[in-house]
């Protein structure tokens, strides 16, 4: 035990990112909304009406990640986009296990909704964000809104390679890209073992589909099934694999990941019908695809309009690379500048 918290200690270290030097353009400010740090970047220039505001939420496997981390990313939606950015520095797992990232990633964005006339924006244009685990908690956050009827409606919601479920990890993305960084297939259950319970003592019976009873596997299977991912995502190594024997004692300790919370692919129609207009970015080399996927036709299959960009030659977590160390790749800054447009486009 010991021994992990040291990597995860050197992990978050590692991925720290610094403080940049001051940007004329933005107004930025470290502050905290309902007990929960979150850093504001607000456009200088002057408007000539109130802004979009935007919640964002980094992504890290809920383990890693920080407003730091982000920093760069975070700037340039905002300056871009012209648009106010709130990065939430929500609690991480281990040490603090779900639903304490999700708690902290509502709380901060109700903070911000019963408070944008401090913050010149729109109450008709505020969109949650987030990337890959901030992927799933901005769905979880825009889910959960979707019934508050004494808050303004969500313009939209971004998921970019977001985590939606951990039903199944033998899905044709996590097969072809099992081994491909940054995230590998054995990562994203560790992670969310983590981010459930603090500990990833059940790793191997999560990737081999023990974790799941056969009726629960079947209730979900119209949701969470390759038979809902397009052919033409197939032509890489994809193995159909005979269902393995549930074992109860591990299904016990992680039957909540049947929770839409956790994992919002599993929400119910009602409540997916609800959701605001979707932005859905993903990368072909990233065993996180077809959550992406996936979600986009229950989206549109509930009538919600989405816009789907797909990065022929992006893997996992390329948008969060933008500038790193003073290097980008070109298909994050495609990628990057599609959500920029993406949110000019929302009138």
């Amino acid at each position: 035990m010991s021994l992990l918290k040291n990597q995860i200690t050197f992990g978050r270290y590692m991925r720290r990112g610094r403080r940049l030097a001051v940007d004329p353009k933005l107004f930025i400010q470290d502050l905290q909304f309902k007990k929960v740090p979150v850093r504001v970047y607000q456009p200088t220039a002057p408007s000539h009406g109130r802004r979009r505001g935007i919640i964002f939420f980094h992504g890290g496997g809920w383990v890693f990640g920080s407003l730091d981390t982000y920093e760069k990313v975070c700037r340039y939606i905002a300056r871009e986009s012209e648009s106010v950015v709130v990065s939430v520095e929500y609690r991480l797992a281990p040490e603090h296990k779900y639903p304490a990232a999700y708690e902290d990633c509502l709380n901060a964005t109700l903070h911000f909704m019963k408070n944008i006339e401090h913050y010149g924006v729109d109450p008709a244009r505020i969109i949650v964000s987030g990337d890959s685990a901030g992927g799933n908690l901005a769905a979880a956050v825009s889910q959960t809104l979707a019934s508050r009827s004494d808050l303004p409606k969500l313009r939209a919601q971004i998921l970019i390679y977001p985590g939606l479920q951990a039903l199944d990890f033998n899905l044709p993305s996590y097969q072809q890209n099992r081994a491909v960084p940054l995230l590998l297939r054995e990562r994203a259950a560790f992670f969310a073992l983590q981010y459930l319970n603090g500990d990833a003592s059940h790793v191997e019976e999560v990737l081999e589909g023990s974790h799941i009873p056969a009726d629960v596997r079947l209730k979900y299977r119209k949701w969470v099934s390759a038979d809902n991912i397009p052919e033409e995502f197939k032509t890489r190594g994809v193995k159909t694999l005979a269902p393995t024997d549930c074992i109860a004692e591990v299904y016990e300790s992680v039957k909540r990941f049947c929770e839409p919370n956790l994992c919002p692919l599993l929400a119910e129609d009602a409540t997916v019908h609800q959701q605001p207009e979707s932005f859905i970015l993903t990368c072909e080399y990233d065993v996180l695809r077809d959550d992406g996927l996936l979600y986009k036709k229950r989206l549109e299959d509930n009538g919600v309009p989405v816009t789907w960009y797909h990065i022929e030659d992006g893997f996992h977590g390329i948008i969060s690379l933008h500038d790193y160390c003073g290097f980008s790749f070109p298909a994050g800054k495609r990628g990057l500048d599609s959500i920029v447009n993406f949110i000019k486009g929302l009138e």
